[in-house]
């Protein structure tokens, strides 16, 4: 549903040029539109811009239909109001459009935003960024999702998917605490994944190398490497290089679980950050608890339906996964000072040089150790 339109289309002749217009897509169930339309309101006016545009996601559009009506209607960035499920689906519908997404922090994980470096807090500075900042150009992945029987659809995402425990946890993860208490309510979810938790036994070809079978826990394939909390789960994710990133964990038993949790607090999130720590984690570098692989498509191929979850969101069940990047496919506007923008951020995030990830042919699938017949 609109809450304020207008129309767009080029001016008569003699006309002065139309001012720039910026659109809202807010998700109404998640955000009270109240203060941020007044924040948007003087925002718009400080820049000399045009009346905003809003349009409310539903529950049968999450953002992409109104996000695509929103640049037909002629705006010049759309503003993503909502939980990262949100972000997500304007970016779908903004996807090689060349307009921007405007980040809002008023989700629950703030996602892209946190791996851009960009404000998670403060709403009036990324407001304005929206109408004074510059453009930057990422990736997307794009991930086609085969259900049982035989169903297809397809989807993108901006930071990671994931099937294995991460999904199931994310499925049993209930949104009323979500709301109360934001990306912790997943803890919860965990802890009720728990008595469902085995390995997934994957069938996977990466970069057209020969399918090879392995059990993971979890497999995550990213497109930014930062989760809430300060955890760095893939360090030399960056959302524009045009490369997507592949972890599987495969623990055994509770000690393999505590060597999974030192790779994600203690080695990336400490040792990365120095040359020495860099090396102290090439000495111990353990390949079967936590294995990272990298490169621009992969198939998936399940022996049953597995729960699936892109940014945070759950997908449903899949049997089979095909997982591609799309380089360079969505601007973002970001602040206009260089430190702030670009791939400048997303290194500074990751102090493991590029040279460390291994060659993404030759590396086949994560851990791919075959699995006995």
């Amino acid at each position: 549903m609109d809450l304020v339109m207008g129309e767009g289309g080029a001016p008569h002749d003699g006309a002065p040029e139309p001012l720039p217009r910026a659109a809202v897509v807010v998700n109404p169930v998640k955000i009270d539109a109240k203060r941020l339309r007044t924040v948007v309101a003087a925002a718009e006016q400080a820049a000399g811009w045009g009346e905003t545009l809003w349009y409310e996601t539903t529950l049968e559009d999450a953002g992409h239909e109104v996000a695509r009506r929103a640049v037909a209607d002629g705006a010049a960035v759309v503003m993503a109001a909502g939980g990262d499920g949100t972000v997500r689906a304007v970016a779908e519908g903004l996807r090689g459009t060349g307009v921007p997404i405007g980040l809002l922090p008023v989700g629950t994980g703030n996602l892209l935003a946190r791996n851009l470096g960009m404000t998670l807090t403060n709403l009036e500075q990324a407001v304005t960024t929206v109408f004074t900042g510059g453009d930057h150009f990422i990736d997307l992945g794009v991930i086609d999702i085969t259900r049982e029987g035989g169903a297809h659809e397809q989807n993108v995402f901006l930071v990671m998917a994931g099937l294995g425990i991460d999904a199931k946890m994310i499925a049993n993860t209930r949104s009323s605490l979500k709301k109360r208490v934001g990306w912790l309510a997943y803890v919860d979810g965990g802890i009720r994944a728990l008595p469902s938790v085995r390995p997934v036994k994957v069938k996977a070809q990466l970069d057209g190398s020969a399918w090879r079978t392995f059990s993971a826990h979890t497999v995550i394939v990213g497109n930014c490497g930062s989760l809430p909390g300060g955890i760095l789960l893939i360090p030399d994710a960056k959302p524009d290089d045009g490369v997507l990133d592949i972890v599987a964990f495969r623990p055994e038993g509770w000690f393999g679980w505590l060597k999974v949790w030192n790779k994600l607090t203690f080695e990336n999130g400490v040792l990365r950050k120095s040359a020495v720590g860099r090396r102290i984690i090439d000495l111990t570098h353990d390949v079967r608890s936590v294995s990272y692989r990298r490169g621009r498509d992969m198939a998936v191929r399940l022996d049953e339906p597995e729960e699936i979850q892109l940014d945070g969101d759950d997908f449903g069940l899949a049997v089979a996964l095909h997982i591609g990047i799309d380089p360079g496919a969505l601007a973002v506007r970001v602040p206009a000072t260089p430190t702030a923008t670009g791939r400048a951020v997303a290194e500074a995030a990751s102090a493991a040089p590029e040279s460390a990830a291994p060659d993404p042919v030759a590396a086949g699938v994560p851990d791919p150790t075959p699995e006995p017949a």
